[in-house]
């Protein structure tokens, strides 16, 4: 019954809380200035070999976004992350790019739960990356750390097995919870899974932590509106945007100026 009533919480949180900052470093060309964020949060050593194939072929670029109840804003999903992700792409791409992103949410499943959809998943969707946001419910159900990797690990491989790029998403920060649950074990290790294989993993959990203290937002604070919720997320499809331009490794002439 507490997990339950902590997830609930969680959820609550993580629907209006997404990554937005304010730094003195760089930021997505043309973004707001409330959306910038360190260059370091925006790279990746790892490459996105499909990504960068499908743009330069001019293949259509089919993206899914495999998550929670955080991936979406329910009275307006044209201003969630994902269809922001994908607005600027269209942007930022040869206007003879076809840039589809589609959600797949899995509310309240454990990384092990959500990997074995993962083969059934690709072959209906065909995508040519997926970002896969996970940690949050196993961290709140405590799950076995050494579990929790095992099924990440084997959730990418059979994404990779079956054609498609990876990104992991690692969980949001929330500082009303982060007394209740240990988040460290698991993005400690999701990070050396993506290290082991070689995929960019983007950073949600130092960046919301940043933004809290920095006071760019407050996290902790249970009052949000529509209008903050339809800010954070449109930060946050910016930041995958680049994310995954950079972790592509386009070219200049691949994107629009």
């Amino acid at each position: 019954m507490k997990a339950k009533v902590l997830l609930s919480l969680v959820l609550l949180c993580g629907s209006l809380a997404a990554p937005v900052a304010r730094a003195g470093d760089a930021a997505p060309a043309g973004a707001p200035a409330a959306c910038e964020l360190p260059s370091y949060l925006l790279t990746s050593e790892s490459q996105l070999p499909k990504v960068a194939e499908a743009v330069k072929a001019g293949k259509p670029l089919e993206i899914l976004v495999v998550g929670s109840r955080s991936t979406t804003i329910p009275s307006s999903e044209g201003s969630s992350y994902p269809a922001r992700m994908e607005a600027v792409l269209k942007e930022k791409l040869p206007p003879s790019e076809a840039v589809h992103v589609s959600v797949e949410i899995q509310s309240k499943r454990t990384a092990e739960e959500a990997a074995s959809t993962f083969v059934k998943l690709v072959e209906a969707k065909t995508p040519t990356l997926v970002i896969w946001q996970t940690g949050t419910v196993d961290a709140i159900r405590s799950i076995d750390p050494d579990e929790f990797r095992s099924a990440v690990t084997d959730g990418v491989v059979a994404l990779q097995k079956a054609g498609a790029d990876v990104v992991l998403m690692n969980l949001q920060y929330s500082p009303r919870t982060e007394t209740m649950i240990s988040a460290q074990p698991f993005l400690d290790n999701m990070r050396v899974v993506a290290q082991e294989h070689d995929i960019p993993l983007f950073d949600r959990f130092t960046i919301m932590r940043q933004w809290n203290d920095q006071g760019q937002f407050d996290l902790f604070s249970p009052s949000r509106g529509p209008e903050l919720a339809k800010q954070v997320h449109d930060c946050l499809g910016r930041a995958l945007a680049q994310f995954v331009i950079d972790a592509a490794h386009l070219e200049p002439a691949q994107q629009q100026n």
